[in-house]
């Protein structure tokens, strides 16, 4: 029996399928803390002390919890997660295009690969369309409280996610697996068949490296709320651009993932290619 191809489709989070950081939703207003400030602060630190900012921000989740006497547990975080809301036509989005993806005999894997947290992330509406979700998080005590960051997924090490992906290892600890030399053709999801989904700076290794290795880089940008762009769309909107013009991405497109739009367009098209690319593969090898 002919073995079926996969296609994973890799996502950034917040500004890609989100808008905005997902701490803003809840988190930081229950706080009472504006996320101008928060984020400002977190820029601070990570400056006077030389620290990662993914680490930064944490650490500072943890340490402005505790001075104003708010859970930080497991259940907590998975519940802030409830509260983000998505770009047009997400919640849709992963359902649409599987079902593309049975009709072309192809199999389709979605995954995440944020700076954002996995609790969060895990407490969101789309959270059981992943197959991983690969994102910062906690170490948890016996209460199930946080108390140090487990993981910090910055915008370099977001590539061996992909190599995560390729290689089929659903897991961030297994080193010995990732590093271990495979053949390309027993790889799960060779490079060629990634989509990488990213909205600015922190996607860029993920993006060229995906990119070089043969796959599909797409930047996103937020849609317009009313008639015309606001300060924020519009510099996100040139920061996507300038992904395509310097060569890191393959397309720039409106983050609306609503059937008929032109993400979904271009997206089902790449996987069309993929598809008749592997079936003449097959053909190929028979002759």
């Amino acid at each position: 029996m002919q073995k079926k191809i996969k296609i994973a489709l890799c996502y950034d989070f917040d500004g890609t399928l989100a808008p905005g950081n997902m701490q803003e939703n809840s988190f930081l207003p229950e706080l009472e803390i504006t996320p101008k400030d928060f984020w400002a602060e977190v820029k601070q630190v990570a400056e006077e002390n030389d620290m990662d900012e993914i680490l930064t921000y944490m650490h500072l989740m943890l340490k402005k919890a505790k001075i104003k006497d708010q859970k930080i547990d497991k259940k907590t975080f998975v519940e802030h997660g409830k509260n983000i809301k998505f770009f047009p036509g997400v919640t849709e989005w992963f359902d649409n295009i599987d079902k593309f993806g049975k009709e072309n005999d192809v199999i389709i894997e979605h995954y995440i690969i944020s700076s954002g947290l996995r609790e969060m992330i895990k407490g969101c509406a789309i959270a059981r369309k992943f197959d991983y979700i690969f994102a910062s998080g906690f170490l948890y005590d016996q209460h199930d409280v946080a108390i140090w960051p487990a993981l910090s997924v910055n915008y370099t090490n977001k590539t061996q996610y992909l190599f995560r992906i390729n290689k089929g290892i659903s897991n961030s600890w297994d080193n010995t697996t990732i590093n271990k030399f495979t053949p390309d053709d027993q790889r799960p999801v060779p490079f060629s068949n990634i989509i990488y989904f990213g909205d600015g700076e922190t996607d860029i290794p993920a993006m060229k490296m995906v990119k070089y290795q043969g796959g599909t880089a797409i930047a996103v940008y937020p849609s317009k709320k009313g008639s015309r762009f606001t300060k924020n769309e519009t510099k996100r909107k040139k920061n996507a651009e300038a992904l395509l013009e310097e060569n890191r991405a393959d397309y720039v497109v409106e983050a609306d993932y609503s059937e008929g739009h032109d993400l979904d367009t271009i997206v089902k098209n790449i996987i069309t290619i993929i598809a008749k690319r592997f079936e003449c593969l097959v053909i190929g090898a028979k002759k």
